[in-house]
């Protein structure tokens, strides 16, 4: 089975992307959503959690406090790196156990969506990894009209990332998601690619 990465900078489409391929039938991990749950689930990284941040961060019911959290981690990049620190191996083991089931059902391609595929260094564990990728300026147009966010306030989470240049440099494939070619027919040819490789081998 062959595990394709899909990130992108915030703003990019890599989210899209991700539920054309699952409306495709293909398997996706979506590492955001798994790593939220993970906080609350595997008991090593909450004991971790509350060791270095406190009993505060989870509620009374059990549940991860979120703002709490995040008053915390908030312009301190030392106690965020901490926090990524501990979140990112749970994720790692969690990700394994999920392309094991995905292989032993036969699966021939399955993909991981994660905004920080290169930031945490784990593209090593990936066979490719296909970057989405927008200009900057419509990248910010489109999460302040999500996110509600100031230019400012999505500017500084561009900044916490890898700059654009490097992303595409470092992906086996970029799918362009500027608005000028649809996403539908990249994704087609590059899913025939990839079927078209495995026949081969």
């Amino acid at each position: 089975m062959k595990v394709i990465g899909i990130t992108g900078g915030i703003g990019a489409g890599k989210s899209t992307v991700a539920r054309m391929l699952k409306w495709a039938g293909y398997p996706v991990y979506d590492s955001d959503t798994r790593a939220k749950a993970l906080v609350n689930e595997d008991n090593d990284l909450r004991a971790s959690v509350i060791a270095y941040f406190g009993n505060q961060v989870y509620s009374p019911d059990g549940q991860l406090n979120r703002a709490a959290l995040g008053a915390k981690v908030f312009s301190n990049p030392e106690a965020l790196q901490h926090l990524n620190s501990l979140v990112h191996p749970a994720v790692k083991r969690d990700f394994a156990s999920w392309v094991k089931i995905q292989s032993a059902k036969g699966c021939s391609i399955a993909f991981k969506e994660a905004a920080l595929i290169f930031e945490a260094g784990t593209e090593d564990s990936l066979d490719a990894v296909w970057v989405v990728s927008a200009p900057k300026e419509v990248r910010i147009q489109r999460v302040a009209k999500r996110d509600d966010l100031s230019r400012e306030q999505i500017q500084d989470r561009i900044n916490r990332q890898i700059p654009e240049e490097e992303k595409r440099k470092r992906a086996n494939h970029i799918i362009e998601n500027d608005g000028s070619f649809p996403l539908a027919p990249q994704l087609r040819f590059l899913l025939k690619k990839e079927k078209n490789a495995q026949s081969v081998n």
